[in-house]
């Protein structure tokens, strides 16, 4: 099946004003994503919540969606509006089930919310921006109860073998923030042996601020308690009882705290919906291949790149590009019309499916208009 992929640029108005290569801190959303917030508000300014109980048929379609799109059960699927929020959840749910082993790389959500509810936390620390699965497997011991990983490291782009993990971990559980993976590559919770996940919705998935959701499975909804509840995490909420309730049993909607956020909910499905039906495994091929062409190119124009490339498995759609001065080569680009991350080493380049092979050549032009200052690679920055 061949992909038009210039037609789907038209779905995204921000191609037509800028080359935007940021999708790892805030990815653009397409039309038909606008469209279906759009027409939530819509529906709220000219019928105000008569819409309620469609509107909640419609979270459980795109729950369903959800579940589907990493593999999982529909009960096992929260949503969320960030990735702390999902986090949390997930630390609330394995809250003494041991110590946590992570690693120096990791987005400070990963680590910090277990840290706050008094989890020892074995930070790894890595070579060359990689962590092997045999380090992980070497910090462990018999007080070891949780590993917390990105599947892609927001930091240099390094991309974990979840597979690996998961075989490898044992009696520990395997905890996944997946906001810098999901929405460009696939997840398979039940194959990889994921117990928890959560992701936000805001940046691969591209389905803008105040939309994501958490995973947790079946095993561990079973054995656990929430700690926070609303009126709706309870079987017949609207029985509005105040003197007896019974929580939701295993199901991760249970933790969804009061009246849905709807827009972002109706947003992420239709994002989910519209990249199956461009396909997921057609979106990871072009997301490598970009980010493969990306690399190819910088390397050839003298530009040193940071993230790790020894192996074809750890690529992802982001490029660690080192430079001296981040915050000038920065708006450097900006000037030129090019979108990029500011990083402590340098720059950080993100693209996704919709960006092309033009853009990263105007990108590669941008770059190569500060040599005319004849400074070394480092210092190549206006």
């Amino acid at each position: 099946m061949m992909i038009d992929w210039q037609r789907i640029r038209r779905d995204f108005p921000v191609t037509e004003r800028v080359v935007y290569l940021n999708s790892a801190g805030g990815g653009p959303i397409a039309r038909p994503v606008a469209d279906a917030s759009g027409r939530f508000y819509r529906e709220m300014m000219e019928e105000g919540d008569a819409c309620w109980d469609e509107w909640l048929a419609r979270r459980e379609e795109i729950r369903r969606r959800v579940a589907a799109f990493i593999n999982a059960e529909p009960e096992e699927i929260g949503f969320t509006t960030n990735t702390s929020s999902g986090m949390n959840l997930i630390v609330d749910a394995l809250a003494g089930r041991g110590e946590v082993v992570s690693c120096d790389l990791e987005f400070p959500v990963s680590t910090i919310t277990w840290k706050h509810r008094g989890a020892a936390v074995h930070l790894i620390n890595t070579t060359d921006g990689i962590l092997k699965t045999e380090d992980i497997e070497s910090a462990m011991n018999e007080r070891t109860g949780i590993i917390s990983i990105s599947h892609v490291q927001y930091s240099n782009g390094f991309r974990a073998d979840l597979e690996e993990l998961g075989q490898m971990k044992g009696d520990s559980r395997l905890v996944v923030n997946a906001s810098q993976s999901l929405g460009a590559f696939q997840i398979d919770v039940r194959r990889m042996r994921i117990d928890a996940l959560c992701a936000t919705g805001h940046k691969w998935m591209l389905a803008g601020y105040g939309s994501g959701f958490v995973y947790m499975s079946r095993e561990l909804l079973a054995e656990t308690r929430p700690r926070l509840i609303g009126w709706m995490s309870v079987e017949n909420p609207f029985r509005m009882d105040n003197r007896s309730f019974v929580v939701r049993p295993v199901m991760a909607a249970r933790a969804e705290l009061g009246c849905p956020h709807f827009a972002g909910i109706f947003a992420l499905g239709a994002s989910l919906q519209y990249m199956s039906e461009i396909g997921h495994a057609h979106i990871e091929q072009r997301v490598l291949a970009l980010n493969r062409y990306l690399t190819e190119r910088l390397t050839e124009a003298g530009w040193r790149v940071l993230s790790p490339l020894q192996d074809e498995r750890m690529r992802s759609g982001e490029t660690l590009l080192q430079a001296s001065r981040p915050k000038r080569l920065v708006a450097h680009l900006a000037h030129r019309g090019i979108v990029v991350t500011e990083k402590p080493q340098g720059i950080r380049i993100a693209t996704h499916f919709f960006n092309n092979e033009e853009e990263i050549e105007q990108l590669i032009e941008a770059l190569d208009e500060v040599r005319k200052y004849n400074a070394p690679v480092e210092e190549r920055v206006l």
